[in-house]
């Protein structure tokens, strides 16, 4: 059976995330309408303050729900071989990368909507966010999170020196370099530095 997360093939979110925030903001409205109508009543707020009140709620509604179709169009994952890359955004377009060398822990979250839609979001721990409790990256509303999950830990292995199948065996990839980004290369000079220094001085 293939994949439903083939290497180099872009993929996005499951269409239900579209309805998972619609159904979202319109139970966040009935929460609103349900506060509001009772106090309204009770203080004996004007007509006028109430038409004004559901105007701006049902405009927000209505653009909230415009701009979930245009983020869900925006978003797009992609894993390649050596790293997770995404892309989102309505006004503003965000994209990065996540290396597999740099994931420490994946999370599978599932709420009561989320579950009753079959969908879940798989949180992305990494090295430079681990100290701050919150994922780099959060995958939203995937229909096959656990595949993704395993597909992304197999690659996760590879880089580190497994052979993708959970056995611990296997050996790094030859072609990765020891030193592989440009504040390596400053901490490694500096220690090169320190240690002429301190050959000079004795």
């Amino acid at each position: 059976m293939a994949s439903a997360f083939e290497l180099n093939t872009p993929f996005r979110p499951s269409p239900k995330f579209r309805l998972w925030y619609g159904l979202s903001a319109f139970l966040l409205a009935l929460v609103f309408a349900c506060i509001y109508v009772p106090i309204a009543a009770l203080v004996e707020v004007p007509s006028v303050v109430n038409i004004v009140t559901i105007v701006l709620a049902l405009g927000s509604l209505v653009l909230f729900l415009v701009w979930t179709v245009l983020y869900y169009s925006s978003m797009e994952y992609e894993l390649r071989d050596d790293e997770l890359s995404w892309q989102r955004g309505v006004w503003f377009r965000r994209t990065g990368i996540v290396p597999y060398n740099r994931i420490t822990n994946m999370d599978i979250r599932q709420g009561p909507l989320m579950r009753a839609l079959g969908i879940s979001n798989l949180a992305v721990q990494t090295a430079g966010y681990s100290g701050q409790m919150v994922p780099e990256i959060v995958l939203e509303a995937m229909e096959h999170a656990e595949e993704l999950r395993e597909t992304v830990r197999s690659r996760v292995r590879l880089e580190t020196g497994g052979d993708g199948t959970g056995s611990g065996t296997g050996t790094p990839r030859p072609d990765r370099p020891a030193v592989d980004s440009a504040v390596d290369l400053m901490i490694l000079e500096e220690l090169r530095q320190i240690r002429a220094l301190l050959q000079s001085g004795r």
